[in-house]
């Protein structure tokens, strides 16, 4: 297994944000996004992480962006790091395949969530009130149910970090309306494109969470694309509504967590090895259904 790339050291070049997973280079008037292979769980970055992911997660999304850039424009400029500045050159072993040159875009702060299937947090909403995000939905819908069309529920962040749902019409009171109007759009259009592909591959794309950003008055999509950190893939050979389902996901690390005496409060434990081993499974079987030419 190949050494795990969990902070990223560029001399010299300034640091635009540390996320859970990603380090942002500010290059001027563009960005250097670089996938590591720290994971989180609880908003907790463990200690160790799952070596080779970034590199996945950023495969996933070049891919993405090359099926939907008919749809929506996006941030992506290059990800071949011998086209990257002379300053980045030196560290290529830091950067190859992990790494996106991107526009800089001024970011919409909210997250735009396409949902094909009624599972998450919107099944725990719809059983409390029949509503998802204050879209009301049929009665006896079962767990993990595909709805008769995909609903567009944005969330914007709370001042804790975690996101919260929001409903349409309070999104249109936090950016301009027909922005707004625009970016559910645009969700659910690239959403919907992205599911009817997958399932050529025998995935079910549950649903996924896009962010958008704003360029010369033109809005692109940005950040990572339906990767399984964005995104609930389910097998489609093994799916049945009226439960939850295995998503190809961090699944294996939030399950050993649970097993253990920790308060979810940093620091994360050390992940065993057969835990990494079993979650890098998941994203590389994710990936390679996913891009296979057949």
């Amino acid at each position: 297994m190949e050494a795990s790339v969990l902070e990223t050291k560029l001399n010299g070049v300034p640091l635009f944000a540390r996320g859970k997973v990603r380090d942002v280079y500010d290059l001027g008037d563009t960005l250097l996004m670089v996938a590591t292979d720290r994971v989180s769980a609880y908003d907790v970055v463990m200690p160790n992480g799952i070596p080779g992911r970034g590199k996945i997660l950023t495969e996933m999304s070049l891919f993405w962006f090359g099926q939907t850039e008919g749809i929506v424009k996006n941030h992506l400029i290059t990800a071949d790091v011998e086209a990257y500045p002379e300053n980045l050159q030196p560290y290529r072993d830091q950067l190859e395949g992990r790494s996106m040159l991107v526009v800089k875009a001024e970011r919409i702060d909210m997250e735009c969530i396409a949902r094909g299937y009624i599972t998450g947090s919107g099944w725990k909403e719809y059983q409390d009130n029949g509503q998802v995000c204050g879209i009301p939905l049929p009665d006896g819908l079962q767990e993990s149910e595909r709805l008769s069309e995909p609903i567009f529920t944005p969330s914007t962040k709370a001042e804790s970090g975690h996101d919260e749902n929001i409903s349409f019409e309070q999104m249109c009171e936090e950016v301009d309306p027909d922005l707004a109007e625009r970016l559910k759009q645009l969700t659910l259009e690239v959403y919907t494109h992205a599911r009817d592909y997958a399932d050529t591959k025998g995935i079910i794309i549950a649903d996924t969470k896009f962010e958008f950003g704003m360029l010369d008055g033109e809005v692109l999509l940005i950040d990572e694309i339906l990767s399984p950190d964005s995104s609930r893939f389910w097998d489609k050979a093994v799916y049945a509504p009226g439960r939850s389902q295995d998503s190809y996901d961090k699944q294996f690390v939030r399950d050993y967590l649970e097993t253990l005496d920790w308060d979810k409060t940093p620091p994360g434990p050390e992940l065993p090895e057969h835990i990494v081993e079993r979650t890098l499974s998941k994203y590389q079987e994710a990936r390679d259904r996913l891009l296979s030419p057949n």
